[in-house]
């Protein structure tokens, strides 16, 4: 038995439903949930909490089955974006809140928040108000709030997405560290897919409703079971026809040209090849020694620069590759849209799906 089991969730509010979503945590786990506005993410985790009561499913935690219990018995906490702190409380008394309906002794509260508001770096706060922080430091203070009421589980709901950029990096070694002290089993929602690169073992892609794949981080971000996906995590999907393995490795034919992979797969078999933009490698000429065994010629159509990197569109045949690569490398190319080039890419980071 798992920690979390989901089992063939079903959930219409208005015009929108949730359809057969069916998932499992073990306990420790990191999970974040990536997908489109209005897929049914936040959804989901208000059924969790208990504020929706699912038409048809079952919701299992520990053992136990929530799927009708009140939410203030689930032991499950919330983060929202917003952070949902209270204005007319201090730092102290906000994160008390919860905690007071779990522990009577003041003193042993007074105890539990210093420590965990030390090891998010806000003991400094606690008599300060709410709208006197600033954003980082109000998220830490729900996080705060959250977790020192020691939940099974929590839930986040985009708790990063109104910080800078660099308050942001800060926010997921802090959540790195605090969650793995406390071994916390966490659900994340996010649109930015640096906080599950960072952060997830675990990847859960919604779309209308439904989840179209689950698995590791490896398996949605370097081999997503559709287009849609790929598209979203950025990643090149190709469809190809397997000429051969042996000798640990697999011959794909795509589109006129030839990929290699490490993985397995049947001769004559119709695959997908995968590969991530940042592990493909764009050169003007072709090196006279390199042990890397595929290489593409290609023209390249497009660069599109996005702050300190620039994503390159190259053209292969029919077929269109997207490659990563920072400014600096792109100054140091030498190229412009129209140029032969060559993409270069190791069997390694072939994926066959």
């Amino acid at each position: 038995m798992s920690f979390l089991e989901v089992r063939d969730l079903h959930i219409a509010l208005g015009d929108f439903q949730l359809r057969g979503i069916t998932l499992d945590l073990e306990q420790g786990d990191y999970s974040c949930i990536i997908g489109p506005t209005g897929a049914g993410k936040t959804i989901l985790l208000e059924c969790l909490i208990g504020f929706y009561r699912p038409d048809r499913g079952r919701l299992v935690l520990e053992g136990r089955d929530i799927t009708g219990m009140a939410p203030e018995k689930r032991e499950i906490g919330i983060v929202y974006q917003d952070y949902a702190l209270m204005p007319h409380m201090n730092v102290f008394e906000n994160i008390d809140y919860g905690l007071r309906k779990k522990e009577p002794d003041k003193s042993v509260r007074e105890q539990a928040i210093r420590e965990m508001t030390a090891s998010l770096h806000i003991n400094h706060l606690l008599e300060r108000e709410p709208t006197t922080l600033s954003g980082g430091e109000q998220q830490r203070v729900a996080l705060a709030r959250s977790l020192v009421v020691r939940p099974k589980l929590l839930l986040m709901d985009e708790p990063f997405s109104a910080l800078d950029p660099g308050t942001r990096r800060s926010m997921r070694r802090m959540m790195r560290e605090v969650i793995g002290r406390y071994g916390t089993t966490v659900i994340h929602i996010t649109h930015d897919l640096d906080d599950a690169w960072s952060l997830a073992d675990k990847v859960a892609f919604f779309r209308d409703g439904e989840l179209n794949q689950f698995g590791g981080l490896d398996e949605i971000f370097h081999r997503p079971a559709n287009r849609f996906i790929a598209d979203f995590v950025g990643v090149t999907l190709l469809d190809g026809v397997v000429l051969d393995c042996s000798d640990g490795a697999t011959t794909v034919k795509v589109d006129g040209f030839a990929l290699e992979s490490l993985d397995e797969a049947e001769a004559g078999a119709k695959v997908r090849v995968a590969v991530r933009p940042e592990n493909i490698i764009v050169t003007k000429e072709l090196p006279r020694y390199i042990s890397t065994q595929n290489r593409i010629e290609a023209e390249l159509e497009e660069m599109d620069t996005e702050c300190n990197r620039c994503v390159l569109t190259l053209r292969a045949g029919k077929t269109r590759i997207s490659v990563l690569v920072t400014n600096n490398a792109l100054e140091q190319m030498e190229v412009t849209p129209g140029d032969k080039v060559y993409a270069l890419i190791k069997s390694a980071n072939v994926s066959l799906v």
